[in-house]
């Protein structure tokens, strides 16, 4: 059972008995549907059946009374009752007013018309208020108990008046009925909930009207579900204009949100991708004018979306007749076509535009720009730098590679300013080798720098770092004011140099051209490394064929070297060596021509002994001047002698690379040229400082003595000597007479006369040398002094490397090392006992001795006497030994020497017997006996006796017996057996 709403017509059902003397009349002017029915039961039929916005009754009915009707129709409906009785009373209005009549119009006043039917006016429009709440409490319930949304029902101050079952859900919690709103546990997992939420809530109130906050929310029960997003709504209900009630909502929003957000980031996308993208997007219409400008048109153009649109149209901005609008309409879509553009500054730009039709905003055109002047300048710049590296290919020097790349700068950079630097090794220094005109006319003149950190090419080529500079005046190691350069590319060449690049303008190196910069510097790197690579190849291909060719002189030479070495060992004469010797060297083209001169006694002239030749060298001879007088300036570099007297004089080695050098100056080069001689080179035939001749070699072309033929030569000169002094010994050993030198000398360094002055003695030696690897041993003799002190003289002395007592001294003092020296106050035996004077010393020196140097040159010392005063000497010179030369030896190794007589002796064969005895004995042996000898073991009575001997030497008595008794036995082999000596010659044997 209802009621009509105000927008229908209202309809009045009236209650009006049969029998009822005074029915109810309503008038029907103002109320558009009237009925009537008789009784109750009908009136309530009437209600379930139909909507009826009013009921009118009188108290008095057939089946009931107006009172119970209103009672039931209150048990179902809520439609409004007039009670309107004939004479009603107090008691009736009050029952009826209890039981909720809507209306009460007693009619016995005389005035029921009227009344009636203001009162029917009223009760219709209480029921259209009546209609209207409920539908709007049916609306309020709906929103309120929507399960999506938690509501809650608050009071003015905010405490909880009523909540619906989402709400009751959510916050999981029991009744929240007169709780404060902000302070619910649900707001606990809001970043400053309570706080917020009071916030919003105070502000709606104040504003009095609906106020909305999102709010963000962790499930405190899940720490790893993601936040969830609410939208807090709170509105105050009004009456009239007093606040009765706080309706609060809350949403989840999360999903709204999250869209929300993506959208958001959608839309920044689009508006960061429209303003950053280097495309730009134009749309016009059919006549080319613009309906659609992207934001990012200035990219290109220079110019703002507004100052394209007032340009007119596309035309304007574009290359006119830009396509074939048949082509177009053909294709839908035309793509890659290339066209220049000017922008706002003036500076024309190369574009890729590709046209498509469409429907967008008014426009059919949609034109799609990309600027590629930077990879068309970059295409353009590889171009060039790939032109470039061809021609590096065939660059042969760094200074074409330099030049090179300062040339193609302006293609490739497009930059007017650029210069070369290459590092020279010895000087450590960066030299300018190649500029362009635009670097001098904007920096001038350019100068060397030093390859350290005090510069800015310096400090790049140390560092290997390539530097760009939007304006190198900023850097701290910018050094020249004047310079009108601005941008500038310092970059490093490897090991090899700096390039640079630069413009007056400021800030042009863009990535693109560092790039570029980068390149060119690399090309021009592994052009460099390649040259350097190709250098170094050449330089060993040329130190190779140089070793080969040195190599393959060293293997000639050794061939010389070996053949001439077997000649020497099979050679019996001097002249035999000789002969040998320039024989090799001529043998197969190897030398024009070689000979052998030497100097005779006497004579100021360098005479030839032995010579070869492949030409006329006997002629040449003839034709020069062999004069000593010639080599007088042979220190000189204007020499004029013939090389082998210059070396004759100096006893140095002479060599004339180029003989047709100062021609004119020196008479002996045209006749050596006239035989084709063009290099010579002259060597001493020395050996130990004696000197046999020179060795004088020509060849037939320039240069042809090189450092190792030098060498050689120089050293064959040596082993020639060798071998002829080696020759000159043999034949003195075989040759029956000899010469005797006696000699003065008053040297006060020579060893023994040290000793004799120091010790104021006599000691004599008698030709007992033993030749040790480090010096000799020698036995002397003393008289006048104790052997003891002759040894103790000794030891100051840097020439003795050991000194002891040989005899009757033996038995007491000690030696340098150790050994017994003998004591004046303390002798005993022997001679000499009673004076403590006399006896023998072994000395072991640590230089080269007298005895030593003259036998190498086949001649003898036979006898020293040595006293304070002077030192008397007996040399003996075999047949065949050069006296002269071995005179040499002596006053060459002494100092203030005198020649006291020369005789001429014939030599016993005992010498013989001596030299091959000592053949046969060993060291040891030879020692032995030497010590038993001198020792006095072999006197008589015996001043020494074996066990003694043995003492001093450091052996047993038995071995120093066995070495006797063997020593003993070859000599008496050799006397009687081998040699077949009569008894009479035996006993001259020494």
């Amino acid at each position: 059972m209802g009621f009509a709403y105000a927008d229908d017509e209202p309809r009045v059902v009236v209650v009006e008995p049969a029998e009822n003397v005074e029915p109810v009349t309503v008038d029907r002017e103002s109320v558009a549907s009237v009925s009537t029915v008789p009784t109750a039961a009908e009136a309530l039929e009437t209600l379930a059946a139909a909507a009826v916005d009013c009921l009118v009754t009188p108290q008095h009915l057939a089946d009931s009374s107006g009172l119970e009707l209103l009672e039931r129709v209150r048990e179902r409906s809520e439609v409004p009752v007039v009670l309107a009785p004939w004479d009603g009373d107090e008691r009736l209005a009050s029952d009826a007013v209890a039981a909720g009549v809507t209306e009460y119009v007693p009619r016995g006043d005389g005035t029921a018309g009227g009344a009636l039917a203001g009162a029917l006016e009223r009760a219709l429009e209480t029921g259209r208020d009546c209609a209207e709440t409920r539908a709007r409490a049916r609306q309020f319930d709906a929103i309120f108990d929507d399960p999506e949304t938690a509501a809650w029902v608050l009071e003015p101050d905010g405490h909880i008046r009523r909540v619906n079952e989402a709400a009751l859900a959510v916050m999981e919690s029991g009744d929240v009925h007169g709780e404060a709103f902000p302070e619910l546990a649900w707001f606990d997992a809001v970043d400053d909930g309570e706080t917020t939420v009071s916030r919003v809530l105070e502000r709606s109130l104040e504003k009095g009207r609906a106020v909305s906050r999102e709010l963000s929310q962790t499930d405190t029960h899940e720490t790893t579900a993601d936040p969830q997003t609410l939208e807090l709504t709170i509105r105050p209900v009004f009456d009239g204009e007093t606040v009765t009630a706080v309706l609060a909502r809350a949403s989840n929003v999360t999903e709204r949100a999250r869209l929300e957000a993506e959208l958001r980031e959608s839309e920044e996308l689009h508006r960061v991708t429209l303003n950053n993208m280097t495309d730009t997007i134009l749309i016009t219409d059919e006549t080319g004018a613009f309906t659609y400008v992207c934001p990012n048109v200035h990219f290109i153009f220079g110019y703002s979306d507004d100052e394209i649109h007032e340009m007119g149209t596309i035309d304007d901005l574009l290359e006119p007749e830009l396509f074939d609008r048949e082509e177009l309409a053909a294709e839908g879509v035309l793509t890659n076509i290339e066209c220049t553009a000017t922008d706002k500054a003036g500076r024309e730009h190369t574009l890729l535009v590709n046209v498509r039709e469409v429907s967008i905003q008014d426009g059919t055109l949609l034109y799609s720009c990309r600027d590629i002047t930077k990879r068309k300048h970059r295409e353009e710049a590889l171009t060039a730098l790939h032109r470039t590296s061809q021609d590096l290919l065939y660059a042969e020097t760094d200074h074409e590679i330099a030049t090179a790349i300062v040339e193609a700068s302006a293609d490739v950079l497009d930059l007017e300013a650029s210069a070369a630097y290459l590092f020279e090794t010895d000087e450590n220094v960066l030299r300018p080798v190649a500029h362009s005109r635009g670097m001098t006319a904007l920096h001038g003149p350019l100068s060397p720098r030093t390859a350290t950190r005090d510069s800015i090419t310096g400090e790049v080529f140390v560092e290997g770092d390539g530097q760009f500079y939007p304006d190198i005046r900023e850097s701290p190691l910018f050094s020249n004011p004047t310079t009108e350069i601005k941008s500038a590319g310092i970059v490093p060449l490897g090991d090899h140099g700096v390039f640079l690049v630069g413009t007056d303008e400021p800030d042009v190196f863009d990535d693109v051209l560092c790039e570029l910069t980068d390149l060119l510097a690399t090309t021009a790197e592994a052009a460099l490394d390649r040259v350097e690579r190709e250098h170094g190849l050449r330089e060993r291909d040329r130190t190779l064929k140089q070793q080969n060719r040195q190599l393959a002189r060293l293997n000639r030479v050794n061939e010389i070297i070996r053949e001439i070495d077997a000649a020497l060992v099979r050679a019996e004469t001097r002249e035999e060596i000789e002969r040998a010797v320039c024989d090799r060297l001529t043998t197969a083209d190897r030398f024009s021509f070689a000979w052998i001169g030497a100097v005779a006694a006497g004579n100021d002239e360098l005479r030839p002994r032995t010579r070869a030749e492949t030409g006329r060298g006997g002629e040449y001879l003839d034709g020069v001047s062999l004069t000593l007088e010639d080599g007088l300036d042979a220190d000189s570099e204007a020499a004029t002698g013939e090389p082998a007297v210059r070396t004759a004089w100096t006893r140095d080695v002479t060599i004339v690379d180029n003989v047709a050098t100062d021609l004119r100056d020196a008479p002996w080069r045209s006749e050596a040229l006239a035989r084709e001689y063009h290099s010579v080179i002259s060597v001493p035939i020395a050996y130990d400082e004696f000197t046999y001749g020179v060795l004088t070699v020509y060849a037939d072309r320039p240069g042809a003595v090189d450092d190792m033929t030098r060498a050689v030569l120089a050293e064959l000169g040596e082993t020639v000597a060798s071998a002829i002094a080696g020759v000159e010994r043999k034949s003195a050993l075989l040759s029956d007479s000899s010469t005797r030198l006696e000699f003065d000398a008053y040297d006060e360094g020579f060893v023994l006369s040290r000793l004799a002055r120091r010790s104021e003695c006599t000691l004599s030696f008698d030709g007992g040398v033993r030749q040790r690897e480090d010096g000799v041993t020698i036995f002397a003799t003393v008289e006048g002094a104790s052997a003891g002190a002759v040894v103790r003289a000794a030891e100051d002395l840097v020439a003795v490397d050991h000194a002891r007592v040989l005899g009757a001294d033996a038995t007491t003092g000690e030696g340098r090392d150790g050994s017994s020296t003998g004591d004046d106050e303390s002798e005993t035996s022997g001679d000499g006992a009673a004076t403590g004077e006399g006896g023998t010393v072994v000395l072991k020196l640590a230089g080269p001795f007298l005895a030593s140097q003259l036998a190498d040159h086949g001649a003898v010392l036979r006898h020293v006497e040595a006293t304070p005063d002077r030192t008397r000497l007996l040399v003996e010179v075999p047949y065949g030994v050069d006296e002269r030369k071995s005179a040499d030896v002596v006053t060459s190794a002494l100092t203030d020497v005198e020649l006291r007589s020369k005789q001429t002796a014939e030599r016993v064969h005992g010498h013989d017997v001596r030299s091959a005895l000592l053949e046969r004995l060993t060291d040891r042996q030879l020692e032995v006996v030497q010590f038993a000898y001198y020792g006095g073991y072999f006197e008589a009575p015996r001043e020494r006796s074996g066990e003694e001997i043995a003492e001093t030497l450091g052996i047993s008595p038995a071995a120093f017996y066995q070495h006797n008794r063997t020593v003993q036995r070859k000599l008496f082999t050799l006397v009687f057996d081998e040699l077949g000596l009569p008894a009479s010659i035996a006993e001259g044997v020494e």
